[in-house]
């Protein structure tokens, strides 16, 4: 195990008497689910040895340890972004401490620009595949076998059986769900129009500027994901306006209710299905 990622785990560990299988990144959107979480121990970023500090305004920076109805789970309050200037192995720290304490389950969302012409601002999308346009990756240098292989499978990089999960919780709610590919840049900038129409003959429905680092190191590990993307706008030149941080603030606020009861009813599915998943675990 990497120097960091053990001393990290082992300042966690000394904070925890819980042993969480599920975890959440809260990405925009769904930064409320956090307050629902009956906390055991909230461990801010800039205490944890190795750890940066999150500069993105509404990102916290803590993980949040408790139960949530009675499950315990892992909640990741703020994620480091790329373009903030980290290098990759930085990016998916958080991913590959989770892991390393024994998470099995990953749910991971973001906001999003809508690509697909038929999304509206506001929908939710559970992310069937990506594509990484970041022109780097989080797996490039010395590989732990410990870990995972040299060369991961990404054919099921987000589990089916998660996704129809999600569909059949959303469908209870009245809620309808996209279900699209997420292609991620580096940013900070949104993306100009003709690469948004690049990203469209690729097979994108929505674009972002995270998640994808995310989502490949917790597959390397062997841990099964979720990703849900809130269609905070319109990408470039789909619409005659101009694209800002304070329009996906605003959407994302929302959704916020809808997408913090979805992602709760989905983590108490889970739980309900443990033994399934950790039998499919062991097989991996």
């Amino acid at each position: 195990m990497d120097e960091t990622v053990k001393n990290a785990v082992d300042a966690i560990k000394k904070k925890m008497d819980i042993q969480p299988t599920i975890a959440v990144t809260l990405g925009s959107g769904l930064g409320g689910l956090a307050d629902h979480i009956e906390a055991e121990a909230v461990i801010r970023y800039e205490d944890i040895p190795g750890f940066p500090t999150s500069t993105v305004s509404g990102h916290a920076g803590e993980f949040v340890i408790g139960h949530l109805k009675e499950v315990p789970v892992i909640a990741i309050k703020g994620r480091f972004h790329y373009y903030e200037g980290y290098p990759m192995q930085k990016v998916v720290l958080p991913t590959r401490v989770i892991s390393a304490l024994g998470v099995k389950t990953l749910i991971v969302s973001n906001a999003a620009g809508g690509v697909n012409t038929s999304y509206s601002p506001g929908d939710l999308m559970v992310i069937k595949d990506h594509i990484n346009h970041m022109g780097d990756h989080p797996l490039i240098g010395p590989n732990d076998e410990e870990i995972g292989p040299r060369f991961p499978d990404m054919s099921t990089a987000y589990d089916e059986g998660l996704m129809e999960v999600a569909h059949e919780e959303a469908k209870s709610m009245g809620l309808q769900l996209q279900r699209g590919v997420y292609a991620a840049t580096t940013g900070p900038t949104y993306e100009t129009p003709t690469e948004v129409r690049m990203f469209r003959t690729l097979g994108a429905d929505a674009v972002g500027m995270s998640t994808v680092p995310e989502v490949i190191t917790a597959r390397h590990a062997g841990v099964k994901v979720l990703g849900i993307s809130c269609i905070s706008n319109a990408a470039a030149g789909i619409l005659d306006q101009p694209l800002s941080h304070e329009e996906v603030i605003e959407t994302t606020e929302r959704v916020k209710t809808n997408f913090t009861e979805l992602v709760t009813r989905i983590i108490l599915r889970i739980e309900t299905e443990e033994g399934n998943h950790d039998n499919d675990a062991e097989t991996d």
